[in-house]
């Protein structure tokens, strides 16, 4: 049918751009912050980060370095969990990716808490505070469920909360391309102070990072099972816009945020 094509097409375009769009985000990720770990310059990471690396503050700086790697490495592999040719062809690659998806999910979410809390490492007001903590809460969820259905061989659940998993999962990565796409279609910092990182704007993106990801693929579950073509073709549509506001996003972080750093 065409409408299921239609939405088909926009869904692959979706997934393709975002997943170009994060793997140039692992790559500065890998080539910032771990070339400077590994040359031993941990307080080059203060040239980005506004709470980065404190000499002394041992366990804050492990946690996170550890959730700077886990960012990285959960990044790369949360893609190829869902190409379905990798699942088909290599399934013992798929669950042991998989395995460490989760626990890696789960290990990020903690060490994000952490972080916020501590008040060390992290900028922003408490809304921001409160939407990171309730994202951390949606990956224990969404990872817990995901292994839960998966051991159960209960897939086509498993499959709904391993979707919701990445989407929750990259809200690091959605409120950078976010943040950038409001910059660029306001031609700067609107709704917030760039200086204390708090504003009206941020906190409706730092909720909006995971909620809006989330809530597009509920709506896709919906229209699946919807008989008819019309919430297909808007869907659709929906999705294409969406994309391109996305594209915008990434082409502004590339260009701003990680490639001048890489």
């Amino acid at each position: 049918m065409p409408a299921d094509a239609t939405l088909r097409t926009a869904v692959r375009l979706w997934f393709a751009l975002a997943v170009a769009g994060q793997l140039i985000f692992v790559l500065y990720i890998l080539l910032f912050y771990g070339r400077a770990a590994a040359a031993g310059d941990f307080l080059g990471w203060n040239k980005v980060l506004a709470q980065g690396y404190t000499p002394g503050r041992t366990l804050s700086n492990t946690a996170l370095a550890f959730h700077l790697l886990f960012a990285a490495t959960i990044t790369a592999s949360g893609a190829l969990q869902l190409i379905p040719r990798i699942r088909t062809r290599f399934p013992a690659f798929h669950r042991w990716v998989g395995r460490f998806y989760v626990v890696t999910a789960f290990t990020m979410a903690i060490t994000g808490v952490y972080l916020v809390w501590t008040g060390e490492k992290v900028v922003g007001d408490t809304s921001q505070h409160v939407a990171i903590t309730l994202n951390a809460v949606l990956i224990a969820v969404c990872a817990g469920l995901a292994w839960r259905y998966a051991v159960a061989r209960e897939f086509r659940t498993h499959r709904r909360w391993a979707l919701r998993l990445f989407m929750v999962v990259n809200g690091v990565w959605f409120f950078r391309v976010g943040l950038m796409f409001w910059l660029m279609l306001n031609h700067g910092p609107v709704g917030f102070n760039p200086k204390t990182f708090q504003g009206p704007a941020l906190t409706f993106l730092s909720f909006a990072q995971y909620l809006l990801p989330l809530g597009v693929l509920e709506l896709y579950f919906r229209t699946q099972q919807r008989p008819d073509a019309s919430s297909r073709f808007l869907l659709a549509a929906s999705l294409f816009v969406l994309t391109v506001a996305m594209g915008l996003g990434i082409f502004a972080a590339t260009m701003g945020l990680w490639l001048p750093r890489i």
